[in-house]
């Protein structure tokens, strides 16, 4: 199976809420293409939600570093910092985001 394939396993189990089905399908995923990015997200956002948020942030940091013009990328980080109590850290990440959107014109 190809990353995108397991990308594509994860996203479905992540949306019948299966969430340690999606983890290690986006962790397939990355073991075939450590530069899918979006499998980046995919892990960060499963993550969270099984409650690891030291994880999600560290998968997050891995979007961003992989796509750093994705508004989305720091969006994702915004949220997981919030959810983490890192005020500071989210506000910056959402000021970028912010800034990558204007300059996309969207």
């Amino acid at each position: 199976m190809t990353a995108r394939k397991h990308y594509r396993s994860g996203f479905l189990h992540f949306s019948e809420g299966k969430i340690e089905e999606a983890i290690a399908a986006y962790r397939e995923a990355l073991a075939l293409d450590e530069g899918l990015s979006m499998a980046w997200n995919g892990l960060a956002m499963a993550l969270a939600k099984q409650g690891d948020l030291d994880g999600a942030i560290e998968a997050a940091q891995h979007y961003v570093d992989l796509d750093p013009e994705e508004p989305l990328a720091y969006t994702s980080l915004s949220v997981l910092y919030q959810q983490k109590g890192m005020i500071p850290e989210a506000e910056e990440a959402k000021a970028v985001s912010m800034q990558l959107q204007m300059k996309q014109g969207r």
